[in-house]
């Protein structure tokens, strides 16, 4: 539905689909080349939020799952988490992030997001130079769209020696490339961090991974 809403306007086009099967046909790409090939992570990332922001120009047409559902999932979710968490500090990171969430539930927006748009999931094309691809569509808040490729190439953030420095330069790159309030997109964003958070649990993990928290602290200086 995604697809086909977009038209190939900054992603891969839709050239025919069975519904019966789900099998569908795409334009060619290049799948040997994506954004992570790009040696400069910030040019990458300069492409990368120039594309979605054409995504998510586009009002979600109707049947979409629903930013306000799942975001209410999972800060009904955060009790049963925060028991599985034996360390204070990862508890304490549910309770931010679900508390920045709980500030922007009741306006879940309606754009057309990608929902999993990182690097690796923009590839070289012929009709244009990239294209993105692997859309997750759903009806939302732009913020909400931000968090894959601000933990996507893990490495370039670390090897700035800075990595809540360097990820907040992510991060407001991609909130002015979007147009967005840093504040809401950083709530929304903190939002995207609890969801992660919660699949781990979910999965068994009784900790934190790094990452989250490491994101998470960042985020919270543009509340």
């Amino acid at each position: 539905m995604g697809l086909a809403a977009w038209d190939g306007d900054g992603v891969v086009r839709l050239l025919a689909a069975d519904p019966a099967t789900g099998t569908l046909l795409l334009e060619r790409l290049h799948a040997g080349r994506s954004l992570s090939a790009l040696p400069d992570d910030l040019a990458a990332l300069e492409i990368l939020t120039a594309l979605l922001a054409r995504l998510v120009s586009r009002p979600a047409p109707p049947g979409l799952r629903r930013l306000a559902d799942i975001a209410q999932d999972l800060l009904d979710d955060v009790d049963q988490a925060h028991t599985a968490l034996p360390r204070e500090r990862d508890r304490r990171l549910l309770r931010d992030c679900a508390g920045a969430l709980a500030e922007v539930v009741a306006e879940p927006g309606d754009r057309l997001l990608h929902w999993d748009l990182h690097y690796d999931n923009v590839l070289a094309a012929d009709r244009e130079p990239w294209l993105a691809i692997d859309p997750k569509p759903l009806a939302g808040d732009p913020g909400f769209d931000l968090l894959p490729a601000l933990r996507n190439r893990w490495d370039d953030l670390v090897a700035t020696g800075d990595v809540g420095r360097a990820v907040l330069r992510r991060f407001d790159l991609m909130a002015a490339g979007l147009g967005l309030d840093p504040a809401r997109a950083a709530r929304w964003t903190l939002g995207r961090v609890l969801q992660n958070a919660l699949w781990d649990v979910e999965a068994g993990a009784d900790h934190l991974d790094e990452t989250h928290v490491t994101l998470a602290a960042a985020i919270q200086h543009r509340l």
